[in-house]
């Protein structure tokens, strides 16, 4: 490693341009290759250099400023897009299994170039193709070649018109008849349609469907996955008996197709079933490998997991972007200053330290973390498919459930306040849509939502603990994990007040959620992101030289985490008197100045291309006014005639030098 960061491997790492950043970058106090290269390792980097390299050279993936393309052809042309990307095959099936990690990183590239690639290309191969990976057997293999060679295109419909969180009252069904060997797939009414289907609405032409399964004597088993064709793959025509569009603009991501379906009497073979958790003989009677009913749905978890920690993915790609773009203009940006004459980079007031420095330390924290839960995810999903019947196996998939389900809240909504501060931080600039802030503003808003509302999958999280408590796990105390078994007690105590009160299980539990069992979700989830942290950057083999700025980002955001804590800190009586808190804010002020310096060498590695950032603010170079107004000028189309404007018209290589630029 340390031979490659000296040798200056140019065509890996390249030199930044010179200019007004230079100087922050002199300053820095590590290399930003050798944190690159310890991150991501050699091959990750060349990975998404060649990622990255490929969108910018091919015509279909060209920057169009100003353009305000309608919503067909932006649906039209992302679609394109994503069948771009499995012509390049950047990423085999025999890739993912010998180098998990290397599809989250081929989602987050796609991502920063546009959340609706990310978002198309995801739901189809990974969402779509790992429920029928992890949810079928040896008999839909065939599927996932067909996957990867788009010769079919996939979605997964759980949610309905009338439901979405509460999976148990999904009304679509799926009666078998074993007079001819196939379930006949029905939605009831209107309100059963399937909705929000990402994919679904122009251009899907199978969908994973979860229905409840229903054999002869009305025996039913609850939801269970069926592979359904919708559409005819030459056409892209409705197979008989499915109803199925889009249903409209959204607030962002409107590069993706979310559409609806409603099912008449459609007749799919006994083999659609995706049957690893349960199975239909061709007489009719069910079979399953788990006698526990709760054994199954834990085991299954897993395949509804796998959508939720790849939004946990998203989430972070937009904060990395927004906390990029702020930082670089933060430290180019001159406001004010000791005398009249001399101004100073907005970034060395401690304001804006204590606004934007937090949120590189969470995307650096949270970025590992997910890597990390998407590996436990891997290994769930390996347990499965060779057959791992365990109460080990079933209690992982309950782990990871609950961790995903904690996750996508801390995720999203870290990245909502961030990508909002980051916008406020950059002044009215920020508010430009071409700087990017407000559409990585939009388009993280739906991560918030779906594959469950936030606050929803927080109870379930809360839920999964409470039975750990009822089990008597064993939890150490120390500041964060006083404050989970804190909370975890407070939780515990008011729900049984509530029982004893005549409250049911129900009322009780919703009644706790407010003040008890969100709290208790969101400070467990934290507390592992930052165990995993601390425990990563304490690791042996990080480099001495790195040491010290990687352990400071994991204290900033651990303090910082817990600081938004104080006030059940003080309530519970771990903190008491007024020094506990002021400790608390002056740590994370001393860290912020303390990572000042460093904070645009820290962008550096994991800011994209100038052509995937795609802001005029955020450019490597730093050349923000020079960037800025040219972009400005291009945008409104007077570059070309500006021939009259004085400084135009005596220095002509002016407007060569900002087309060059654009």
């Amino acid at each position: 490693m340390a031979s490659t960061v000296e040798g200056g491997d140019t065509a890996l790492l390249p030199e930044f341009p010179r200019g007004p950043l230079d100087a922050y970058r002199a300053r820095a106090s590590f290399s930003w290759k050798e944190l690159a290269l310890f991150t991501e390792g050699e091959g990750m980097l060349r990975f998404k250099k060649t990622i990255f390299s490929a969108l910018e050279n091919d015509p279909l993936f060209a920057r169009s400023p100003g353009a305000d393309l309608s919503l067909e052809k932006y649906r039209e042309l992302n679609f394109l897009r994503c069948k771009r990307i499995f012509e390049y095959d950047f990423l085999s099936v025999e890739d993912m299994f010998k180098s998990p990690l290397k599809v989250p990183a081929l989602i987050q590239c796609l991502g920063m170039y546009d959340s609706s690639l990310a978002a198309k290309y995801l739901l189809h191969s990974l969402v779509f193709g790992s429920a029928v990976y992890s949810s079928g057997s040896e008999r839909h293999l065939t599927y996932i070649q067909k996957i990867f060679r788009m010769e079919i295109f996939g979605c997964f419909a759980l949610t309905e018109l009338s439901h979405g969180s509460n999976t148990k009252a999904i009304r679509t069904t799926a009666h078998y008849d074993p007079a001819t060997e196939e379930f006949i797939i029905h939605s009831p009414d209107f309100e059963a349609a399937k909705f929000w289907v990402g994919n679904m609405g122009k251009t899907a032409t199978h969908a994973v469907v979860f229905a409840k399964l229903c054999v002869p004597g009305d025996q039913c088993h609850g939801l269970h996955p069926f592979i359904v064709q919708i559409r005819d793959p030459k056409t892209l025509l409705p197979m008989p008996g499915v109803m199925v569009g889009d249903i409209g603009k959204k607030l962002g991501q409107n590069g993706l197709d979310n559409g609806f379906a409603m099912f008449h009497k459609v007749r799919v073979p006994r083999q659609s079933l995706l049957n690893r958790m349960g199975d239909v003989t061709p007489e009719g009677t069910y079979v399953s490998p788990f006698k526990d009913v709760r054994q199954r749905f834990g085991a299954s978890l897993g395949s509804l997991s796998s959508g939720r920690v790849s939004i946990v993915s998203l989430a972070i790609l937009n904060l990395k972007l927004a906390v990029a773009i702020a930082l670089r203009f933060s430290a180019t940006r001159r406001q004010f200053g000791p005398t009249e004459e001399e101004e100073i980079p907005v970034l060395e007031y401690p304001m804006q330290q204590w606004r934007l420095l937090p949120y590189l330390a969470a995307v650096y924290a949270l970025d590992h973390f997910s890597k990390s839960l998407f590996l436990d995810l891997v290994e769930l999903q390996r347990g499965l498919a060779s057959g791992d019947r365990s109460a080990r196996q079933a209690e992982l998939g309950r782990e990871i459930h609950a961790l995903a389900s904690a996750s996508k809240p801390l995720a999203s909504w870290t990245t909502q306040q961030g990508i909002q501060e980051c916008r406020e931080a950059c002044g009215g600039h920020g508010y430009l849509a071409m700087n990017r802030l407000g559409v990585l503003r939009d388009d993280n808003d739906p991560n918030c939502t779906y594959e469950g509302d936030n606050n929803i999958l927080l109870q379930q999280t809360s839920n999964y603990l409470l039975g750990l408590l009822a089990h008597q796990v064993h939890v150490a105390l120390a500041a964060y994990k006083w404050l989970v078994c804190y909370l975890l007690r407070e939780t515990y105590q008011k729900l049984n007040q509530e029982k004893r009160s005549g409250s049911s299980d129900f009322e009780a539990r919703n009644k706790c959620q407010v003040s008890h069992g969100r709290p208790l979700a969101l400070a467990f989830v934290e507390l592992t992101v930052v165990q995993r942290f601390h425990e990563h950057v304490h690791q042996p083999s990080v480099p001495p030289s790195l040491r010290a700025v990687l352990g400071r980002l994991s204290a900033l955001y651990a303090l910082w985490s817990l600081s938004r804590h104080a006030a059940l800190l003080y309530r519970g009586g771990y903190f008491s008197g007024e020094q506990a808190g002021e400790v608390l804010e002056s740590a994370v002020l001393a860290l912020c100045s303390q990572l000042k310096d460093d904070a645009v060498a820290l962008v550096d590695v994991i800011a994209p291309p100038d052509f995937v950032l795609d802001s005029p603010i955020g450019r490597a170079d730093g050349e923000l006014y020079k960037n800025l107004w040219g972009a400005v000028l291009q945008e409104s189309k007077v570059l070309e005639r500006a021939s009259w404007w004085p400084e135009f018209s005596v220095n002509k290589p002016v407007i060569g030098s900002l087309k060059s630029k654009l």
